[in-house]
């Protein structure tokens, strides 16, 4: 991939969104909030509170959860952060999809494997027709 020199041009929706990123966020250049932790979530408002009956399971799961590796990889992060500033300069194509709200029975390999090979084709669709990355 080619680097861009000079000043990028960003498209409306890239303008927009650093638009809405200063003014959330104040003059932040690294893409997080200055007192970002892993654990700075739990000091946010909770505006859907989940009420679970069997809070000794909850702690066991969130143990659980402490000792395993990420999900994704730093790599992977970086790579992703390159994609979406391709997409806010106009240059390539954000294709996002999937369920607002499925069940976690839902994730099952079959489930998975159809709603993938749907968004590669609809991805190929959308290369082939926007001349753009997607």
């Amino acid at each position: 991939m080619e680097e861009p020199t000079g000043s990028p041009t960003l498209s409306k929706a890239g303008e927009a969104a650093v638009a809405t990123k200063t003014a959330t966020n104040g003059s932040d250049t690294n893409g997080e909030a200055p007192d970002w932790t892993p654990s700075s979530w739990t000091s946010k408002p909770i505006k859907q509170d989940v009420v679970y009956d069997d809070r000794v399971a909850v702690s066991k799961a969130l143990a659980k959860l402490e000792r395993s590796p990420p999900i994704v990889t730093p790599t992977e992060i970086c790579r992703l952060k390159k994609s979406l500033r391709e997409v806010a300069l106009g240059k390539a194509f954000l294709l996002q999809g999937g369920d607002c709200a499925e069940l976690f029975d839902y994730c099952e390999s079959s489930m998975i494997e159809s709603k993938i090979k749907l968004l590669l084709q609809m991805s190929l669709i959308l290369i082939y027709g926007a001349r753009k990355p997607v």
